[in-house]
Formats: C-alpha cells, sequence, structure tokens
C-alpha cells in the first residue's frame, strides 16, 4: 500500500519519527532461541512482504536477504504471507529449511499474480485440506472482483493437524483493497462467513493486511463483533514490542500508529504473547510493513483427530 493509499483510508505516517522510534529497529523474537515452540505453543506471523519489485531502491534482489534473515531466524510455525509472487515465494521456500512448505493460489489463478499464501512447518502441522477462494460476488472464479475493487482480491484457507496435541485448527489468510471501503466491508463480511463455515469448535487463526486500522474501522467490527474473533493483539497478556504502525512505507518505525494488519483467534486457542517485529539492518526494511506474530496454544479439551 503506498502513501497515497494511506491518506484514502484516513490516516498517515507523521513527518517526524519519534525519538524512540529512530531507535527502534530490534525485533521482538519469538524464535527458536527463546524456546517459546519448545512445548505445545504455535508461533504464527502475518507479513505483507510487498511484491517483488526487479528494480529500484527497494528491489526483491536487495530485501531478500533481510526477509531471510528475518524468517530464518523467526522460524514461525505458520506464516501468513500477502503479496507475494511465485518466483518471491519460491525463494522464501529456498532460505527456510527443508521442513517448510507452502499452500496458495495466484489471485489471478494458477500461479500468476499476487498470493496469500500461507507458510508453515510440515514437522508440526499436516495440512488436511486447503483452498482458495475470491473476495467477489463469485468467490469460486479465479480472477474475479465486484464492489468497487480495482484490485483482485482473495483469501487461502488451509485445516492442518497439530502433531504434538493431534487436534484439527484452521488458518485463512487474506488481503482486504486498499482503496474500495465498500470492498473492504464486503470482503470482511465474506471472511466472516467463511470462518462461521468452519466446523463449530474448530480453532481458527485468521491473519492478514486489512488496509483499515484496527479498532476504527467497519471490516474490523465485522469479524470482531460479527464472527467472534479475538485480536491476538488487544488479546494477549505480555507485548515483546512496542504498538509499532505496521505499514511503514520503509520510510522507519512509527511509535502508536495504525495498526492495518491483524491476527485473529477463535475457538480454544489462548494467547500468550504478541509483538510488531521492526526487524531492520542498517535502515533497510525487508518490507513496506511489519510481521505481526503471536504464540498461542490450542486447548487440550478441543476434539482429537
Amino acid at each position: 500500500m503506498g502513501l497515497i493509499s494511506a491518506v484514502a483510508l484516513g490516516f498517515s505516517l507523521p513527518q517526524g519519527l519519534p525519538a524512540a522510534a529512530e531507535r527502534g529497529g530490534e525485533r521482538p523474537v519469538f524464535g527458536p532461541v527463546h524456546g517459546d515452540t519448545d512445548g505445545d505453543a504455535l508461533h504464527v506471523m502475518s507479513f505483507n512482504l510487498r511484491y517483488a519489485a526487479p528494480t529500484g531502491a527497494h528491489a526483491w534482489r536487495k530485501r531478500r536477504p533481510l526477509m531471510a534473515e528475518l524468517v530464518g531466524t523467526e522460524l514461525p510455525t505458520v506464516l501468513g504471507t500477502q503479496e507475494g509472487l511465485r518466483h518471491q515465494l519460491l525463494d522464501i521456500a529456498d532460505d527456510l529449511p527443508d521442513r517448510y512448505d507452502w499452500v496458495g493460489a495466484g489471485r489471478e489463478g494458477g500461479g500468476r499474480g499476487e498470493h496469500c499464501a500461507i507458510f508453515f512447518d510440515a514437522s508440526r502441522l499436516t495440512p488436511l485440506e486447503s483452498g482458495d477462494f475470491w473476495l467477489s460476488d463469485t468467490p469460486a472464479v479465479p480472477g474475479s472482483r465486484s464492489w468497487g475493487n480495482t484490485t483482485i482480491r482473495m483469501a487461502t484457507w488451509v485445516r492442518f493437524e497439530d502433531k504434538r496435541t493431534h487436534v484439527e485448527l484452521a488458518v485463512l489468510n487474506t488481503h482486504l483493497d486498499n482503496v474500495s471501503e465498500p470492498s473492504r466491508v464486503r470482503g470482511a463480511e465474506l471472511v466472516r462467513d467463511r470462518v462461521d463455515a468452519f466446523p463449530p469448535g474448530l480453532p481458527v487463526i485468521v491473519t492478514g493486511d486489512f488496509n483499515a486500522p484496527a479498532g476504527d474501522s467497519a471490516a474490523y467490527s465485522i469479524l470482531t463483533e460479527g464472527a467472534g474473533l479475538v485480536d491476538t493483539w488487544t488479546a494477549a497478556p505480555e507485548h515483546r514490542s512496542p504498538r509499532y504502525a505496521t505499514f511503514h512505507d520503509y520510510r522507519g518505525l512509527v511509535l502508536d500508529g495504525p495498526r492495518i494488519d491483524w491476527m485473529f483467534t477463535r475457538g480454544g486457542l489462548t494467547v500468550s504473547a504478541a509483538g510488531i517485529n521492526g526487524y531492520s539492518r542498517a535502515g533497510r526494511f525487508p518490507s513496506d510493513h511489519l510481521p505481526i506474530q503471536a504464540l498461542m496454544r490450542i486447548g487440550t479439551e478441543m476434539t482429537r483427530t
């Protein structure tokens, strides 16, 4: 999302960053170094990758080493991505350990266009079924769009079995429109309906770039009130970072800015910590968004497979 879109959404990035934000850049670490997932905890990350531009100051070839360092250190159990092009996703797959796999179609159908791909640690999670749908009046039609958005929008979902607890869970990952408010509203309603269609009691995780501020947008209300989803940032008893704006446009960290990237849970998932990862190196960021992260556990009282 660019600055014009940010203004259109009703918020902007400040011209002068607070001193604390200028000193930022150290990412909250949820990775193996802390033993966060030694037990039954799931480490979930959502990250708008920024599509792989071939040239320019933020070309993918310049950002890929930073991305590899970030995800290779954090090693989330699940990584919901937005905007990734197929060759970009294959690069990330190559940069992760061999135990990782991913699913998801391109928004133009097949491998074409940007994806809402979901990466996962296959040593921990077994995919049982997966699918894609488009945020339109014809969600089963690849490349379809409706409701005033000029960009194709979609979602990818996977149903997993957790090998440690033998409990099933579902992950749904999406990217709402950056211009059309009616499209964001209708897209959120469709995501809500798809979440409601999962079997009752099935733990569900929803990740994505929603292009609207958390707590102050219709899409957020639809998902938290209509679908009963819980915002992991507000639910977490521990925050491992300040509340940075999740979109920074490569301009640096912004304290107390809008969270337009969200992660939700529903059904027997207990969140223990959350963070907004401000990782950068020498003033360079792997994307124009910051990844959001959470640690959570599945209640063992859930129906086992």
